[in-house]
């Protein structure tokens, strides 16, 4: 089971995963941590790791205050990244004044682990591998997932989204780096794989091969 709440000014997508029993994976915590702890008590939910696609703070900010629930659940996150989560104060750039207004505790988890490509996140039916896609941050990752219930479907934080792809003019975004991965890592999956992205709505690669203007040349 696949569950996704759009939360924070920034509409970030956070997207938690369930395999067989209670066990979750969370993908990208948005500045509001409460929300997400929420979704999780609701559906009677143990999170086991939680993951950043990147490290943008819209993405990021509630990590800290839902490890801290769930200080057994590991965070894991591309080493490219990693200064985001060690001082997102001075990364947080236009979202520096939103972030503030939270009031959230933004120290960095105790339980931090490098996930880089082909690095697998496993457990309870469920088998996250990392693909490495810089672009948008240097430390960008998408997410192959495998569960019993939802067989495989992507995750792609704020690299590819419906018809559109990530920005690249922020500090260490490269359109050249984002398009390259794109044409290695993403384009070649199959066409019915289903993309569940960091903003917006879930699509296929398939549809975005075929419609994405951004991609009509690779």
């Amino acid at each position: 089971m696949i569950i996704g709440r759009s939360l924070w000014v920034a509409g970030t997508n956070t997207w938690i995963v369930t395999g067989d029993t209670s066990e979750c994976v969370i993908i990208d915590c948005p500045p509001d941590p409460q929300a997400i702890l929420d979704l999780i008590t609701a559906h009677h939910l143990i999170p086991k790791a939680i993951i950043a696609t990147h490290g943008h703070l819209d993405h990021t900010g509630g990590i800290p205050s839902v490890s801290q629930h769930h200080p057994d659940a590991p965070v894991y996150r591309h080493p490219d990244d990693a200064h985001y989560l060690h001082n997102p104060m001075e990364m947080s750039g236009m979202l520096r004044e939103a972030l503030v207004a939270t009031g959230l505790d933004l120290t960095e988890p105790e339980l931090i682990v490098d996930l880089n490509e082909g690095d697998k996140v496993e457990g309870s039916g469920i088998q996250i591998t990392a693909l490495h896609t810089p672009g948008h941050t240097p430390g960008s990752i998408c997410l192959l997932s495998t569960t019993q219930s939802d067989g495989h479907v992507l995750f792609t934080g704020d690299h590819l989204f419906k018809g559109s792809i990530g920005r690249t003019d922020l500090p260490g975004g490269s359109m050249e780096r984002l398009l390259e991965s794109m044409k290695e890592k993403i384009l070649p999956l199959a066409d019915d794989l289903r993309v569940f992205p960091g903003h917006g709505g879930t699509t296929t690669i398939g549809a975005e091969r075929a419609s994405n203007p951004f991609l009509a040349n690779l």
